[in-house]
């Protein structure tokens, strides 16, 4: 299999990939839809080796240009995690966490410091996932004063995106070790709370372990179609299975048959629900574009509380950017990036959460999905920094 980019140039090369993307059934690895593919839009689609061999001359005869960006998937996907013996996952400390983990070895790690940290930290589930898993969030804090204000925390609504879940990780690590020693870190964890889900989509990650290293969605069954799962952004009680969501089963970018279809989502919003008053910011991590986004997604439209938040991502960039220059967009989703439907991050904004924002990590494209371990601390090195300012900026109340 390769992953190759492509950007259409005119009308009818956008036309022509459309058509032949849509035949041929590739993997979209940016945009989520044939649908978000205009003159213009960067497109990154993992071919499979059978495919390619009919693709990449078609594509040269309609005189489309394109890259190959990997060439050899499987060897790519070998290098990251299929030499790794489970005994080099642990480091001197006990836990790595400049490696990737499996969803077992995550929750592992959950248990070991809700005991060894009881003081900061405390685990429980919001609920089930469709296989069964249990929903496992950490809340992270002292325990101050009975009523703080809170953040949320998410990663792994999409399964294939492993720095998500090793971004949380990373999180919760800095937050526990640099308590004592970081005035910034002792004032977040003493005014407020922090929930953190390292993997909100359970068993599609643990799919991506086992099956299939690129599955984005849950795992539900359909009873019509003989496809799984439904994209757990697209589930979302705003706008759903609007603009940039799919009604048919087999696709990325399904909506499920219904809002909150999906156990997991289910679960999570109701305990956002239930919190709202409390949880102050919604932050969700995914890959891949380097982009900081916020509402609205569904629509081209300004959120009542722009200045504030758009300070706010503007801050945490420029943050972000002084550790390696790594530079990030930042907007709105729907014209930053595109306009899609169903999102957490615009449920978040609608159910009373002010500052809602999506992170789309590294990288622009070279790497996609597949993230090198070596580069997950630098990347979640300066996503820390974006993180603080972020939430330090809400304890200071926007005027």
């Amino acid at each position: 299999d390769k992953v190759i980019r492509v950007v259409p140039e005119s009308e009818r090369e956008t036309q022509i990939l459309k058509a032949a993307f849509n035949r041929l059934k590739v993997d979209l690895w940016q945009p989520s839809s044939t649908f978000h593919i205009v003159e213009g839009t960067i497109t990154d689609v993992r071919v499979p080796q059978n495919t390619s061999r009919s693709l990449l001359p078609y594509l040269q005869q309609a005189n489309i240009h394109y890259t190959i960006l990997i060439s050899d998937l499987q060897k790519t996907i070998e290098n990251q995690t299929g030499l790794r013996s489970h005994r080099n996952r642990r480091s001197i400390s006990g836990y790595n966490y400049e490696v990737y983990h499996s969803l077992e070895e995550i929750q592992d790690w959950m248990h070991h410091l809700n005991k060894t940290h009881s003081d900061l930290v405390h685990m429980f589930s919001v609920g089930k996932s469709y296989e069964g898993r249990p929903l496992f969030v950490l809340k992270l804090g002292k325990r101050s004063r009975p009523y703080k204000k809170a953040v949320w925390i998410d990663c792994g609504i999409h399964a294939r995106e492993w720095i998500g879940p090793a971004f949380c990780q990373w999180f919760v690590k800095e937050a526990l070790q640099t308590y004592q020693t970081d005035p910034a870190m002792r004032k977040m964890l003493t005014q407020l709370y922090f929930y953190v889900m390292p993997v909100f989509n359970v068993d599609g990650y643990h799919f991506s372990w086992t099956n299939d290293r690129f599955w984005r969605k849950t795992r539900s069954k359909n009873t019509r179609f003989q496809c799984h799962g439904v994209d757990a952004n697209r589930n979302w009680k705003v706008k759903w299975c609007d603009e940039g969501a799919s009604y048919h089963p087999c696709d990325d970018t399904y909506c499920g048959p219904f809002p909150e279809s999906e156990p997991e989502v289910k679960a999570v919003a109701h305990f956002l629900r239930k919190h709202r008053k409390q949880i102050k910011a919604y932050l969700s991590f995914h890959a891949y574009a380097q982009m900081l986004l916020y509402p609205y997604s569904y629509k081209y439209a300004t959120i009542p509380n722009f200045s504030c938040v758009e300070s706010a991502a503007y801050n945490a960039v420029n943050a972000l950017q002084s550790a390696y220059g790594i530079r990030y967009r930042y907007g709105p989703a729907s014209s930053t990036l595109y306009v899609s439907s169903g999102s957490s991050m615009d449920w978040a904004y609608k159910n009373g959460i002010p500052y809602a924002f999506a992170f789309e990590l590294r990288d622009t494209g070279h790497f996609g999905f597949l993230l090198p371990e070596t580069l997950i601390k630098p990347t979640c090195t300066e996503t820390m920094l974006a993180v603080k300012n972020i939430t330090l900026h809400l304890l200071k109340k926007c005027h």
